[in-house]
């Protein structure tokens, strides 16, 4: 694969990144008005009958476990929980309707910050009172469930949701320990290219919670783009191949690339036949509470189970 310019690359991670500063109030009369854009759960503590729109389907999900109701939800393939079979479709997580949105009146409205570069400036223009979710580690959910439940009145709930979590993936992480680590390859496909994940990514930090080594290391940024031949030098025990936008396109995509580019056949991990493709639902671009399914299969992946 050619190497991306910078610009180019910023645009795929646009794309791919499915998941802003402040404004300051001068007074309180201004501050209905003004558009609130924070860098995860604001402490400041709003009703629980509070107008909420989500705008990606990981939040959603995490609203339901909150137990909180939801006025405005994504458009989406994936099915919704059915709290929220009345709630009004906003748009895609990339770009809500901003019409639509504030037709419902919102206090807050959540997306995350891998968005906020694209949605944080036009959000405030629009008056949006905007929230963005750090939803690139688990560790990070963690930390934004527990905000939120302090933030809505569901505190109760946000402590159990997260507890159960982190219990049941000390015991997947306990089970891997001692064993071979292998080394893990991880390219995040769209319609028409691909790019390559890093251990800030969600998938790569489950990757590292598993006890593997990945195969690029030393770098600040979640998904970066490389050559073929960087690539190959890695010499990665396995490839994993995540699709996003269109997955079965992107799947595609992906097997005509390995077909048609002579240098795949030379990758260790082709070689041994182990490249595997990685169901969207599960393996998204932020963290979700599909996690321990995903866990449970990369387990099975990193260790041939």
């Amino acid at each position: 694969m050619r190497k991306f310019s910078a610009v180019l690359l910023l645009l795929l991670l646009s794309i791919v990144l499915i998941a802003c500063g402040s404004s300051d109030a001068k007074n309180d009369n201004e501050k209905q008005n003004e558009t609130e854009s924070n860098n995860g759960a604001s402490n400041e503590q709003l009703e629980t009958d509070a107008n909420i729109v989500s705008t990606t389907v990981a939040i959603t999900e995490i609203m339901e476990k909150l137990e909180l109701d939801l006025v405005g939800v994504p458009t989406s393939y994936k099915d919704l929980p059915e709290r929220y079979k009345d709630a009004t479709e906003v748009g895609n997580p990339m770009d809500p309707d901003l019409e639509v949105v504030l037709s419902l009146q919102p206090d807050d409205v959540i997306s995350v910050t891998n968005l906020e570069s694209d949605l944080g400036e036009k959000w405030k223009e629009a008056n949006v009172p905007g929230t963005f979710l750090d939803l690139d580690s688990v560790g990070a959910m963690f930390e934004e469930i527990e905000a939120l439940g302090e933030k809505y009145d569901r505190t109760e709930q946000a402590t159990a949701l997260v507890q159960e979590f982190e219990d049941k993936m000390e015991e997947i992480e306990k089970s891997v320990e001692g064993k071979d680590a292998p080394k893990v390859l991880i390219l995040m496909g769209i319609p028409g290219s691909y790019i390559v994940g890093t251990e800030h990514s969600y998938i790569g930090d489950l990757v590292v919670r598993l006890g593997g080594e990945m195969a690029v290391t030393g770098h600040d940024e979640d998904f970066i783009s490389a050559n073929t031949e960087y690539l190959q030098q890695t010499d990665a025990d396995i490839i994993l191949r995540a699709a996003h936008g269109a997955p079965e396109e992107v799947v595609k995509m992906f097997d005509r690339e390995f077909a048609e580019n002579d240098i795949w056949k030379h990758f260790k991990a082709v070689k041994d036949d182990r490249v595997y493709d990685l169901e969207e639902t599960r393996f998204g671009t932020t963290a979700n509470l599909a996690v321990l399914d995903a866990m449970e299969e990369l387990k099975t992946i990193l260790y041939e189970e």
